[in-house]
């Protein structure tokens, strides 16, 4: 039999296969129950702070765990997450302006990656070749290369990645993914989501920052030079150079859902469309306000995202059975019933997803952080959302739809 190089086996392997490879790889070097895992925090902003601090921070005390490192190039978001972790802890962490220095720290076991879009694969990538376990935020990658260079190189080294698609990690959505199971809906067709605001979420997250407070060639990272623009470093979302917006910003995790739900792994083809239609302004936003994706996939559905930033009426989250419809537009409350149906009488009337009970995202990562298992939105779920969102933003930009080959690790126009 042919040996298969690591390349093709990542593009190719389960789910299972994955997780098992990665916990074999890295069995040497699970934790005793009783020794502290140091966790080191790259990107210091809002989402670092306010989601992935607090998430583990509810369960550090039980999984002993705690902060012991922080890196961000913005002096006061570094300093904001250093004096949280000391107030916690009782200790001052490590503050560093370069990730750099977090990841080469034998104190730190593991990061969680919370750094801008353009950021993620070099951090990533980073941290594989130190050795550390990782959660790292979506979108997991902004282009296919740098992709495949931080997968290869996070599977090579056995660690333990959590994706931050946390919403597969909910009762609810575990809810809906069992009963997909059962083949309730019949042949399903289409699932679409329509995700939709009165602006671009970009403009919330613009603040004032000082030149003098920020290391601007550590936040441009391969990006080119040019003079410190506040606008571009806090309000870095809507700026195609450092993220591609709504697609892999809010899509990414509709299609890890459809990923999760379904079962399925990679879209065979895409076509993308969209533009800036209302917010034009001063500030020079480049990421789209409207956009619309469509993705086929081999296992015989359409799945569409549309964002629409000029009205937040008109959202849903649906999957499209011929006999009956899978209605997630409420993420707590999820139903199911006989809406349009081809064969009437198969499902009766509303109903709501029982839920599932699982561990919370956070809860799942530091569990397999000891236990070497993979976790719920391991490497192979941010590799396969990723290739399917990097599709969607080469049509966008192309103008011509494009098709992945999951053997070749190829996205190509097709």
């Amino acid at each position: 039999m042919k040996r298969r190089s690591r390349r093709e086996f990542l593009g190719t392997a389960s789910a299972g296969a994955v997780g098992a490879a990665v916990s074999a790889a890295s069995y040497g070097r699970a934790l005793g129950a009783n020794e502290r895992i140091g966790i080191g925090l790259i990107g210091c902003g809002s989402r670092g702070v306010g989601a992935l601090m607090a998430g583990v921070h509810k369960h550090d005390k039980a999984q002993n765990v705690e902060f012991v490192a922080v890196a961000d190039p913005w002096r006061p978001a570094r300093e904001r997450a250093a004096a949280l972790a000391k107030e916690w802890y009782g200790r001052e962490p490590k503050q560093s302006v370069s990730y750099r220095d977090v990841v080469a720290l034998k104190e730190v076991d593991a990061v969680m990656i919370a750094s801008c879009d353009h950021q993620h694969t070099t951090h990533l990538e980073a941290a594989a070749k130190a050795k550390k376990d990782v959660y790292i935020e979506k979108p997991l990658a902004m282009t296919l290369e740098s992709l495949k260079a931080a997968c290869d190189a996070a599977r090579e080294a056995g660690i333990v990645i959590q994706n931050g698609t946390q919403l597969r990690s909910t009762p609810a959505f575990t809810g809906c993914r069992e009963l997909f199971r059962t083949g309730v809906l019949g042949r399903v067709s289409r699932i679409e989501q329509c995700r939709n605001g009165s602006r671009p979420y970009w403009y919330a997250w613009m603040k004032a920052a000082k030149e003098e407070d920020v290391d601007w060639r550590e936040f441009l990272m391969d990006r080119p030079m040019r003079p410190f623009n506040p606008v571009q470093f806090t309000g870095w979302y809507g700026f195609r150079e450092f993220s591609d917006g709504p697609v892999p910003g809010l899509g990414s995790h509709f299609i890890d859902l459809v990923h999760y739900i379904t079962g399925a792994k990679f879209p065979a083809s895409v076509v993308c469309h969209g533009g800036t239609f209302t917010w034009k302004d001063e500030h020079g936003f480049t990421c789209p306000d409207h956009v619309e994706a469509t993705w086929v996939y081999p296992e015989g559905f359409l799945v569409h995202y549309s964002t629409n930033f000029g009205n937040g009426g008109g959202n849903s989250f649906r999957i499209f059975g011929e006999h009956g419809v899978m209605n997630m537009v409420d993420w707590n409350r999820p139903v199911v019933s006989g809406e349009g149906a081809v064969e009437k009488g198969r499902l009766d009337k509303e109903a709501p997803v029982a839920p599932v009970e699982c561990p919370d995202h956070f809860l799942d990562w530091l569990q397999c952080l000891r236990s070497r298992k993979a976790p719920n939105a391991g490497l192979e779920a941010g590799y396969q959302h990723a290739v399917a969102v990097i599709m969607a933003m080469r049509a966008f930009d192309t103008g011509r739809r494009q098709v992945y080959d999951p053997a070749r690790r190829e996205i190509r126009e097709g």
